[in-house]
């Protein structure tokens, strides 16, 4: 048995061609497809997915209901992972849908949903209670991120720059290459800026990892 997902999208257009997409992926099953909050609750309530694929602008109020269902979802429902979809790179739904924790959470453009692999790892990240960041927004939110005041400013500059490379998607073996350093010296640098991001060690390392970068994005810190 796949994962279980339930989609909602309003677009019938993108609606029936994720129904499609979906319907060929055999990690996937496909157990609800729906265009609206009201069903899209009624749809979480009757099936339990493991996952919800949602619009960030969803009818009744096509506004942030995506986002707002995701913030209530990690009451009622802690287990199942959410993919939010947006038309548009919008850094500050982003930063709202992982304000609370990275955790069974991703962030995905919907001209990506057409990369079969792309979507996987989205849909598997946060069925797994991972987290996915589309690198798409994660250029939008360094292009379009404000200076103000941040833990931030708590980091060294070797700490800021392991950050920055953090922030454009490089492991810690592409960073160690990139500045000349020991694997040793990279997660030493990596787990000072952690702790002094007040990124409690007992959480996942990936999950860290991503609120690090939003922390980071928000500061607009580019030293």
């Amino acid at each position: 048995m796949g994962i279980r997902v339930v989609v909602a999208e309003d677009s019938y257009l993108i609606r029936e061609g994720l129904r499609l997409l979906l319907a060929t992926q055999d990690y996937v099953e496909l157990v609800s497809v729906v265009a609206s909050l009201p069903e899209l609750v009624a749809a979480v309530h009757e099936h339990l997915p493991d996952v919800v694929m949602t619009d960030v602008r969803m009818p009744p109020g096509d506004q942030d209901e995506g986002i707002r269902f995701s913030e209530s979802l990690a009451r009622s429902h802690p287990r199942t992972g959410v993919v939010v979809l947006s038309q548009h790179l919008e850094p500050e739904w982003a930063l709202r849908l992982f304000a609370a924790g990275a955790s069974g959470r991703a962030y995905l453009l919907k001209e990506r949903v057409g990369d079969a692999d792309h979507l996987r790892q989205a849909i598997e990240s946060v069925a797994a209670g991972g987290s996915f960041l589309d690198p798409l927004v994660v250029d939008a939110l360094v292009r379009t991120r404000t200076r103000q005041a941040s833990p931030v400013a708590r980091l060294s500059p070797r700490e800021r720059e392991v950050l920055g490379l953090i922030a454009t998607g490089l492991s810690n073996a592409a960073i160690m290459r990139r500045l000349v350093l020991t694997e040793r010296a990279v997660e030493k640098h990596i787990t000072s800026l952690l702790a002094k991001l007040d990124l409690a060690p007992d959480d996942a390392d990936a999950h860290r990892r991503v609120r690090a970068v939003l922390i980071y994005l928000a500061a607009g810190d580019r030293q």
